[in-house]
């Protein structure tokens, strides 16, 4: 099935670059791997290199950002065995500078911001952005995308 008719909400509400990237990496995961999980996780890996999640939408990473989001992300066995996964930061750039999670935090009227340590920041924006899709009616699973 082609990706723009599995495009997720998220994604639909998100700039043109970012569904179509999302479009052409699931189409070629699907060519090379087969419908399914996979395809979906190769899609958003695509979409978390030049995108951040904030709130129910992705936007472009400020400046250059391009690149892993978090560690999972940077992880190229990612997914490929059990237990070898690492937590994931559900779409926020943990990589990114305190001072730019706390702008995004300010974005989304977090409160508490302002005495929060950078992981702390990270996990907020993470929970913040998960509340805010999960009304679209996707699975726990994909809610975090």
């Amino acid at each position: 099935m082609p990706g723009v008719d599995e495009l997720p909400d998220t994604l639909r509400r998100s700039p043109r670059k970012a569904q179509r990237t999302w479009i052409e990496a699931h189409d070629n995961a699907v060519d090379e791997y087969g419908e399914g999980e996979r395809a979906h996780r190769v899609a958003f890996a695509a979409v978390k290199r030049r995108f951040e999640k904030v709130g129910d939408r992705w936007e472009p990473k400020e400046g250059n950002g391009s690149g892993p989001s978090d560690e999972q992300a940077r992880n190229p066995r990612a997914g490929r065995r059990p237990g070898a996964d690492r937590p994931t930061a559900g779409g926020v750039d943990a990589n990114a500078t305190k001072g730019h999670l706390y702008k995004r935090a300010r974005q989304l009227d977090i409160h508490g911001r302002s005495t929060m340590t950078k992981d702390e920041l990270v996990e907020a924006l993470r929970k913040e952005s998960d509340r805010r899709t999960s009304g679209s009616g996707r699975s726990p699973r994909s809610r975090s995308r």
